[in-house]
């Protein structure tokens, strides 16, 4: 049998997060019979424990080790569920590379570039799809916010941004200009770079897209209503959420999908993803369509999605990550 490492955990923002998604992989691992899974958490304060509880070390060679026996099993494929840093945006992806150990997602290059909504946005730009207005600020100096007030007084309504965090973490909306100085500073604890958008009032939609039998499938879209209007750490995860989603969003129009589909699969094809992906759109009541941002590793909890629409769209997850498992070894 073949050795699988599914690394969760981080000690991020979305740590928690991170277990109840590697909770869900494993166990469509486990219905597969085919695999010793090792569910190794990396720990706040760095250590990493196996599901047994066991300290146990990942060496260079893909190789995970235990002090405890002196025992090494040699690792096959490695399955990074890290929801934000380290392992949406590089970091675990340049390890797994150095090692030689294939694992599942997208290569280092394209996971750095969709974790920073900056690089996203210069990106989607340049492949031609459409995305919402914005301006970046690369400090948080008077020059700057003096920019951001100008874009303030041009849309009344925006949102500022952490470049590089997940699950709106770092994400303000702001229609008061008195507020702009503190956000933009507060904004700035989370990222080097803060993205600055116009507001969308439009529905949010989303899409699985993932590689099978040597195609990209892209799914129907979903949607997902947030009676609060700010779908923010809280309505993804808590449980006092009012937030609900559709697997199939309802009352689009045939050519709203076409467009949506069109544009995830170029943003797929031309950032060079790999494997899966959930791309996140607004679709306003003009029937304009904007790409939002693009998830390399989406969540796959309970509530999650993705695995939901790939599994509406005919692929089952857990024989979706036996096909790429066994193409990968």
């Amino acid at each position: 049998m073949k050795n699988i490492l599914l690394l969760c955990g981080g000690g991020g923002s979305e740590h928690d997060i991170s277990l109840r998604s590697a909770d869900y992989i494993y166990n469509e691992l486990a219905s597969l019979e085919l695999y010793n899974v090792f569910k190794v958490e990396i720990k706040h304060n760095g250590d990493r424990v196996d599901q047994n509880g066991l300290l146990c070390e990942l060496r260079k060679a893909g190789e995970l080790y235990y002090p405890s026996s002196d025992k090494t099993h040699r690792l096959d494929f490695a399955i990074p569920c890290i929801h934000g840093p380290p392992g949406e945006n590089g970091i675990i992806q340049s390890i797994f590379e150095l090692m030689q150990l294939p694992y599942l997602g997208c290569t280092p290059e394209p996971s750095q570039t969709c974790f920073n909504k900056v690089t996203t946005k210069l990106w989607l730009d340049a492949l031609g799809i459409p995305n919402t207005p914005y301006i970046y600020l690369a400090d948080n100096s008077s020059e700057s916010l003096s920019r951001a007030s100008e874009f303030f007084s041009e849309h009344q309504d925006i949102y500022i941004k952490a470049a590089s965090q997940g699950s709106s973490v770092g994400c303000y909306h702001i229609t008061n200009k008195d507020d702009l100085s503190n956000i933009v500073s507060e904004a700035f604890k989370y990222s080097d770079y803060v993205l600055i958008e116009k507001t969308i009032k439009a529905r949010e939609l989303e899409v699985s897209v993932y590689n099978h039998q040597d195609e990209i499938e892209v799914t129907v879209p979903g949607e997902i209503i947030c009676p609060d209007g700010f779908y923010d750490f809280d309505q993804k995860y808590s449980n006092e959420s009012k937030t609900h989603t559709d697997i199939e969003a309802k009352n689009l129009s045939a050519e709203a999908v076409e467009s949506i589909r069109e544009y995830a699969r170029r943003a797929f094809k031309g950032l060079k993803l790999r494997h899966l992906s959930r791309i996140d759109f607004f679709y306003t009541s003009d029937g304009e369509v904007y790409l939002n941002e693009i998830n390399t590793f989406p969540g796959m909890t309970t509530i999650s999605m993705f695995p939901k629409m790939m599994e509406n769209n005919g692929t089952k997850f857990s024989l979706f990550l036996k096909t790429i498992i066994e193409k990968s070894i």
